[in-house]
């Protein structure tokens, strides 16, 4: 029993290397095979940016990512946001600033998802990161 322990100890080891290896590269250059094996690897931060114009034609609970300023409060949690194409409302909770102070000026990115009811629409802000100049 103990060789048996033993034998797939060393076999766990000498595998796990193996199995820990995959990954690549994914971009316009890359072949379908290396796209659909990728465990890891490089991944472009720009491939889920999406615009305040194209957010509208997004489905429900969509993630979006969008570049641009908060340019007015609108109530307590909600947000107008604007980029180059337009403007979106916005809900961004207390907790989502993380210690953050963000002025029109600023240039933000927010990550969240689409919240759709009937024929108005917001994002639903989970995180904001402030970007550099």
């Amino acid at each position: 029993m103990k060789k048996f322990a033993a034998i797939t100890a060393i076999m766990m080891m000498t595998t796990a290397p193996v199995f820990a290896a995959q990954g690549g590269f994914n971009g316009p250059t890359a072949t379908q095979t290396q796209t659909q094996t990728q465990q890891g690897g490089f991944v472009d931060n720009d491939a889920n940016l999406t615009t305040a114009l194209k957010v509208k034609d997004q489905k429900d609970d969509s993630w979006v990512k969008l570049r641009g300023n908060i340019t007015e409060r609108l109530s307590d949690d909600r947000y107008l946001f604007r980029d180059t194409t337009g403007t979106v409302n916005v809900e961004i909770d207390h907790k989502r600033w993380n210690g953050q102070t963000i002025t029109p000026q600023d240039k933000v990115e927010i990550q969240g998802k689409v919240d759709k009811e009937w024929n108005e629409f917001e994002i639903d802000v989970k995180q904001v990161i402030k970007l550099d100049k």
